[in-house]
């Protein structure tokens, strides 16, 4: 078997993924016209052009523009079941993903209670539809920093623990808003039992992950890429065992690195940071969970066991409970050691 072949069959997790950013055209077009909601093009394929990243206030833009198309429980129920397909399609087992709560409420003027219904009722049908087990991290965003909106993403975040809200996060703008002004929402959130994801190294460098580590008690760095600048920074996260969230094709269409062959996978893997490998926003950026798994290979040359070791990070540095994870690490073994017999 090839090893291409062998990633895309492979049992899988994806733990840095926008709720939002999946939303693949068909879908939002189907939004669109139930909610008569005028896009820049009115067919998949003008929409598929119109989805191709240019800059980030493109992105802004096609974020504000599906976040307008989302009003209804059943809304927030078709992305999630939606979604669950496409991770059954690529034999994701477990998804962790991030949801935007203050932008549906002040963009879009929807209630908790809409989009909660809705995502709870699309991720119980995805696990009995498909086998996949979804968990929402709510982040903060960071570029709307008004104290309303970081109380209110905190508060229905806490109160969604028993809709499987396992994680605060801080998304949005990087530039010109650090961690440390986060603090007293991840304080709050943490002291409720939520577990610390932020997104910090991708467009500022080690100083951001610091503060997000020592201002937020990260427990995973959403990105986290820019670690490679700093050696000790590197070797602080191999020490504890603190894992990045890596997304190299997002890294590429932002700028953040001018091709594949200058990411510092290789580098940071080498220092023994604690690496998983993600989608981020996948139709924005043209791209698939397996897409990113299989540059493990090409280009960056990673040996099967090697990208197994990868690929497993997933389960181990998931918000999962201990016994969940292991009887999930259990069942990834077995089905890669069967793989690596064909």
């Amino acid at each position: 078997m090839l090893l291409s072949e062998y990633i895309r069959a492979v049992p899988k997790t994806e733990l840095h993924v926008h709720l939002e950013g999946s939303i693949q055209p068909a879908t939002l077009l189907t939004l669109a016209r139930r909610h008569g909601v005028l896009l820049p093009a009115d067919d998949v394929a003008g929409l598929r052009e119109w989805f191709r990243y240019r800059d980030f206030h493109h992105f802004i833009e096609i974020y504000v523009a599906i976040t307008k198309c989302l009003r209804t429980t059943e809304d927030f129920e078709l992305i999630v079941h939606e979604f669950g397909a496409e991770m059954a399609r690529q034999n994701v087992r477990y998804a962790e993903v991030t949801f935007s709560p203050s932008n549906h409420r002040w963009i879009n003027g929807v209630d908790a209670d809409v989009y909660m219904t809705g995502l709870t009722a699309g991720r119980i049908r995805v696990l009995a539809d498909f086998g996949v087990e979804i968990a929402w991290v709510f982040d903060l965003v960071r570029n709307s920093p008004d104290p309303a909106r970081l109380d209110y993403t905190t508060s229905v975040a806490i109160e969604g623990r028993e809709s499987r809200v396992v994680a605060i996060g801080l998304g949005g703008l990087e530039t010109g808003y650090p961690p440390e002004d986060y603090a007293p929402w991840f304080d709050r959130a943490r002291a409720a039992g939520l577990r610390s994801d932020p997104h910090a190294g991708e467009h500022e460098g080690p100083a951001s992950i610091w503060g997000a580590i020592r201002a937020l008690g990260a427990e995973r760095i959403g990105h986290g890429v820019r670690a490679a600048e700093d050696p000790e920074l590197m070797a602080y996260l191999a020490e504890h065992n603190l894992p990045i969230e890596t997304n190299p094709t997002s890294n590429i269409c932002l700028g953040v690195y001018p091709a594949m062959t200058q990411h510092p996978i290789p580098r940071l893997y080498a220092a023994g940071v604690p690496l998983t490998v993600n989608s981020d926003d996948p139709p924005l950026f043209n791209t698939t969970l397996t897409d990113e798994l299989c540059l493990l290979a090409d280009p960056f040359g990673f040996d099967r066991e090697t990208i197994d070791r990868i690929m497993l990070n997933g389960v181990r540095h998931s918000f999962l409970p201990d016994d969940r994870k292991q009887g999930l690490e259990a069942v990834f073994l077995a089905e890669m050691a069967a793989l690596a017999l064909r």
